[in-house]
């Protein structure tokens, strides 16, 4: 199953069509979650459901996800107590500004 058009343009640095919602399933989630817009969003959970998008944060997670987003699907799957992995290391750590 490839990915909807309308979501291309948050792929710039692959061939859209070559992403398999499947097989590639960490990657879109990680992605949408983290720069999609709400409908974007909505599509990620009617797409892949709420048990898989929480088993992506518990078990897999991406170095792309913020603190931010990390807080908010917390919250959203009342996961206060619950064993995520780690926030990326260049997360913690970077001396930029603009990455928290």
């Amino acid at each position: 199953m490839g990915l909807p058009e309308r979501l291309h343009w948050l792929f710039w640095e692959v061939d859209p069509w070559e992403i398999d919602v499947e097989r590639h399933a960490d990657y879109v989630i990680a992605r949408l979650v983290e720069r999609g817009r709400m409908a974007d969003v909505d599509w990620v959970l009617a797409t892949y459901g709420d048990d898989r998008v929480h088993r992506f944060f518990r078990d897999v997670g991406h170095p792309e996800l913020s603190p931010r987003t990390l807080s908010f699907w917390r919250a959203y799957f009342q996961a206060k107590d619950e064993r995520w992995t780690d926030i990326a290391a260049w997360r913690r750590s970077s001396s930029v500004p603009w990455i928290s």
